[in-house]
């Protein structure tokens, strides 16, 4: 009997600052199985930090930290050139951060995802990627690392030692050599619930997704991710959940005792 096809829906939280609001988290927690939460360097402040931490264990979601670069105003998604250490440090000093939020509430952290333009450096850049996956494993060698799928950083991550998930998105569009299409260029993004849905069935079920270009492009899709500070960010995530249950796709975070 084949065994019954299982993914882990995932949602970017936590990226609200001061008095700025951003995302819908307590709206999308029903519809996923795990949180990266933003740690204070791209968004999130301590009292946001605090606050869907909480959420976050309230739902049962498993919980990951979302380390970024240094860049508030750009949100994290502009590249800047931090050498491999540079990274190390940055992404030991936010995982603590978190950390010692989830140790106060008596939870437990459960994976680091990489934010933004860090993880899409992270992506294509070897040393960059093994000093990120040192700095999980050196904190917790039992933590899972979300990277792109097929990436360095996945790779990095198996080198290491770390359990791996790889991870696929929802509301991207994607280039022939398996990586995201640029937000700088047009379509980056998909726009509708539905063919966010579509795509994502076709990456669990089959593998593959459409590249912009038209080409087929073989991909593992171990976790899904949805961006929580999308405009439409609650419309895809009850979409996508309904439609992966009406699959037959069971819903459980990677590495859960569920799925083992």
């Amino acid at each position: 009997m084949n065994q019954p096809l299982t993914v882990d829906l995932n949602c970017d939280m936590g990226e609200s600052f001061g008095a700025y609001r951003l995302g819908h988290d307590a709206a999308i927690l029903p519809y996923v199985t795990s949180a990266n939460i933003a740690c204070g360097f791209h968004a999130g402040d301590p009292a946001v930090m605090r606050q869907t931490v909480r959420l976050a264990l309230q739902h049962q979601v498993a919980i990951g930290a979302h380390p970024g670069l240094p860049d508030l105003v750009g949100f994290g998604r502009r590249e800047m050139a931090v050498s491999p250490q540079e990274a190390y440090d940055l992404v030991v000093y936010q995982m603590g951060a978190l950390g010692g939020f989830l140790t106060a509430e008596g939870g437990k952290l459960h994976h680091v995802k990489p934010h933004g333009a860090l993880y899409n450096m992270a992506a294509v850049n070897a040393p960059l990627a093994e000093a990120i996956a040192e700095a999980a494993y050196r904190v917790n060698p039992e933590l899972v690392l979300y990277g792109l799928a097929g990436s360095e950083l996945t790779k990095a991550g198996t080198r290491i030692g770390l359990r791996v998930a790889h991870e696929v998105f929802a509301d991207r569009t994607y280039q022939p050599d398996g990586t995201l299409t640029s937000r700088r260029l047009p379509d980056a993004l998909l726009t509708t619930a539905e063919e966010a849905a579509r795509q994502v069935v076709r990456m669990v079920k089959e593998g593959t997704v459409r590249a912009q270009q038209g080409s087929d492009v073989a991909i593992r899709a171990d976790t899904i991710c949805l961006h929580g500070d999308g405009a439409h960010a609650l419309e895809f995530a009850r979409h996508i959940h309904q439609t992966l249950q009406s699959q037959g796709i069971s819903l459980q975070a990677t590495f859960s005792k569920a799925a083992q």
